[in-house]
């Protein structure tokens, strides 16, 4: 049960069937779509239309051109995990760059097939022969610029723009897994994943089983800062904090989390503390006491020992992985964390994917609670 106490207009968080009552635009149905946009681009890559992109050599550079939103966010953090690992540098950018030719292969991403810069970026890239992979809808001026030379990865199901992450995601590892050789991915298993993710912070669980509930609470009546320690962690922490605004109509900053803890070493947040503690503190008198600050600092497994012991010391600072969860084996395996079977096994863009619908269910959650 939450710890903070109701109003008459507000849910409490095991309310199954006030929470579905609340949700009259079909949040938590959106928010649980990430492993079914997995699948359909899983099911586009095994029907084989990627082929086109095959090449016996890499590509010289991979370039992600996307608006910003989720597609950008996505490209983000994908070239952030996948970079230093992959046979070819990944690049992401506003517009196609001047130095692109037939040796690269651009990505682009987004929900609208009229933007001036990803038609622009397509028709370049096309025009000076480089390999075009357009994951939007392909209609519009989008289409009349790439017809019959590139490849399209249109989305398979309707889904609001907040809740695609998962796609771009699934689509960018997609595109890799056709030109990189020895580089693969088992898109089926990610989604099964996130459909495990999306049952476990569904509705019916109650708070201290579902992780999405848990984050919601902690984050009920504080000032929320998220952090990250990694471009790619950064760039997750940016995508929630947009999806917070935008769904939960609720204001949060994200930073590297050498900024939150300089600001935290400095004061940040000791105020509003102090205040609560005073007895002699009277609302009518001094005003309303601020609000509390919380900083949740997003990790994958192989960051967090690191993370962990540099926020020693330092208070409401929590640190959140995939790992996160009071039930993460799979059926068939072993329990403990970071064995072959857990969800602490997966690659870290797998880890971003599980973490980024939790925090969007989270979002969801702090939406609905207000009835």
């Amino acid at each position: 049960m939450s710890t903070s106490p109701l109003s008459a207009a507000e849910v409490d968080l095991d309310d199954t069937d006030g929470l579905l009552a609340a949700d009259r635009h079909g949040l938590l149905r959106a928010a649980s779509m990430a492993g079914a946009q997995v699948r359909a681009t899983a099911a586009a890559l095994d029907e084989g239309d990627l082929d086109g992109l095959r090449s016996d050599a890499p590509p010289r550079t991979v370039v992600w051109v996307a608006g910003p939103g989720t597609a950008e966010a996505a490209g983000s953090i994908l070239a952030a995990v996948l970079a230093g690992s992959v046979g070819a540098p990944i690049v992401v950018a506003a517009e196609a760059p001047p130095w692109i030719g037939a040796l690269d292969v651009l990505v682009v991403a987004g929900d609208d097939p009229a933007q001036p810069a990803l038609v622009s970026a397509a028709a370049t890239a096309v025009r000076r022969g480089a390999r075009v992979v357009v994951v939007a809808p392909y209609e519009g001026p989008l289409r009349d610029a790439t017809a019959g030379r590139s490849v399209a990865v249109p989305p398979r199901l309707p889904v609001p723009d907040d809740f695609t992450l998962a796609r771009y995601l699934a689509a960018g590892l997609a595109v890799l897994d056709a030109i990189l050789p020895g580089f693969s991915v088992d898109l089926a298993a990610l989604a099964d994943a996130l459909d495990a993710e999306a049952i476990r912070n569904s509705a019916a669980r109650e708070l201290f089983t579902n992780p999405a509930k848990a984050l919601a609470d902690r984050m009920r009546d504080r000032e929320v800062v998220f952090a990250g320690d990694s471009a790619a962690t950064v760039a997750l922490a940016r995508h929630v904090c947009t999806v917070s605004l935008r769904i939960a109509h609720r204001v949060m900053a994200a930073a590297g989390l050498a900024d939150a803890l300089a600001a935290i070493a400095t004061g940040w947040g000791r105020d509003a503390a102090a205040g609560e503690a005073s007895i002699f503190h009277d609302e009518e008198i001094d005003g309303p006491l601020p609000r509390r600050t919380r900083t949740f600092v997003l990790t994958t497994d192989a960051e967090r020992p690191a993370v962990s012991a540099r926020l020693r010391g330092f208070d409401d600072v929590h640190v959140v992985n995939a790992d996160d969860v009071p039930d993460v084996a799979v059926p068939g395996g072993n329990s403990e964390p970071g064995s072959a079977t857990t969800l602490g096994a997966t690659r870290p863009e797998q880890q971003l994917a599980l973490l980024a619908v939790r925090l969007e269910m989270a979002a969801v959650y702090q939406r609905l609670v207000r009835g």
